[in-house]
């Protein structure tokens, strides 16, 4: 799905994703990242939710966010408490949800100036219950 804002274009903003990318000002990304409106997008080395640790939370928590948006693949999952504890100690909110309702609720939130920061695992492509 291809998404337009124009009047923010100077922010880092998801401009496309499918299942296997995500497009940051129309630049493709096949791997897991994390974006913040007014930072370069940075490789982030989660392939997978269940390879996620507090060190991964701590990388986001250095950038001071007043909230984290977790995109966890294709479908939604939930993170331990335990693991974010360096974000919620902060008071710092982290949603979890699918990578495409992640994107969607990032670029709403960038738009009206909150400091977010989407963090998204992009990886293997998660089996589907045939194969």
């Amino acid at each position: 799905m291809k998404l337009h804002l124009a009047q923010h274009q100077h922010y880092q903003t998801v401009t496309a994703y499918s299942d296997t990318h995500v497009d940051i000002n129309a630049v493709p990304f096949n791997h897991s990242l994390i974006v913040a409106p007014e930072l370069p997008s940075t490789s982030w080395p989660v392939r997978q939710f269940n390879e996620l640790t507090e060190e991964h939370f701590k990388t986001i928590a250095a950038l001071h966010p007043d909230v984290v948006i977790l995109g966890t693949g294709l479908k939604q999952h939930f993170v331990h408490p335990k693991l974010i504890a360096c974000l919620t100690n902060q008071k710092i909110g982290v949603e979890c949800m699918s990578n495409q309702a992640a994107c969607r609720t990032y670029n709403v939130l960038m738009a009206e100036d909150r400091r977010v920061v989407l963090a998204l695992i992009i990886g293997k492509k998660e089996p589907s219950h045939h194969e």
